[in-house]
């Protein structure tokens, strides 16, 4: 098990942690991960979250998770009036191939009934957006009705990650894998998941750069889906990625500012239509 995360990992994502294990411990007083495997084992087929992916991918079309966030610690409330199922269907008929909801409450003013109201208005498989750190919300997630969950490498070491992969793949959940550097992509890379996502945002600056992502991808082998997140904002930022073979993308902040957001995602992605 690696200390790195304990030196390297930005303070704010320390902060967020620490409030997730007191949220967990909150949350177990009230539902029992007992109870949490029985409803996540009652739940339909998860609707598949990488081969809705893959399909665009391998067509070289734009395969676009788009986000549905209220607000993020840096700037603050992001969409007010804030409707995630009247968003989710907007997604759905802008082109989308996938939903992001975030679910953290104490930073991103994020809810699970978000998930839910977002995921019951499309046929759009979706990911739960939060910080799992713990087997308790793994099953949450199933039992909310994800389709797929998040592992910041991070803030996660390399066995914490392969355990909470491995417990997601058992009970029928697709997980994306967070990088920022080099270094945590050699963690992402000990995982089977196909789903790599490489974020363009410096954790520690704050900065954006889309190098990230052009600099990572060369270590991702073809059998593997690249998703570049943060600072995709106009159409050459999308022409820059399908240039280099990276057709996957994680897209929040331009959607929610604007007033149509699946008008705003057919515009960035498919401006031809």
């Amino acid at each position: 098990m690696s200390d790195r995360h304990l030196d390297k990992t930005p303070t704010i994502l320390r902060k967020i942690v620490d409030r997730k294990w007191e949220e967990i411990g909150e949350r177990k007083r009230s539902v029992s991960i007992a109870d949490l495997k029985a409803m996540a084992g009652d739940q339909p087929p998860a609707r598949g979250f990488a081969d809705a992916l893959r399909t665009r991918i391998n067509a070289k079309t734009p395969a676009v998770i788009a986000e549905i966030k209220k607000a993020s610690p840096s700037k603050g409330i992001l969409r007010d009036p804030f409707e995630p199922a009247a968003i989710a269907e907007s997604y759905e008929k802008g082109g989308a191939a996938c939903l992001s909801v975030l679910t953290d409450r104490d930073f991103f003013q994020g809810h699970e009934d978000f998930l839910k109201a977002a995921r019951n208005a499309c046929s759009l498989p979706v990911i739960r957006k939060d910080f799992m750190v713990a087997p308790y919300q793994v099953y949450e997630s199933r039992a909310m009705g994800a389709d797929c969950i998040l592992l910041i490498a991070a803030c996660l070491t390399r066995d914490q990650m392969q355990e909470l992969e491995g417990i997601a793949h058992d009970i029928g959940l697709d997980v994306l894998v967070e990088v920022h550097d080099g270094e945590e992509m050699d963690d992402a890379l000990t995982l089977t998941t196909p789903l790599v996502g490489i974020n363009n945002r410096n954790l520690h600056t704050f900065d954006v750069s889309l190098d990230t992502t052009f600099d990572l991808h060369e270590r991702i082998s073809n059998d593997r889906l690249t998703i570049t997140e943060s600072g995709i904002m106009t159409i050459d930022d999308v022409n820059a990625m399908t240039e280099r073979g990276i057709y996957g993308f994680l897209v929040g902040e331009s959607f929610m500012r604007a007033k149509e957001p699946g008008g705003k995602l057919r515009e960035l992605f498919f401006p031809e239509r």
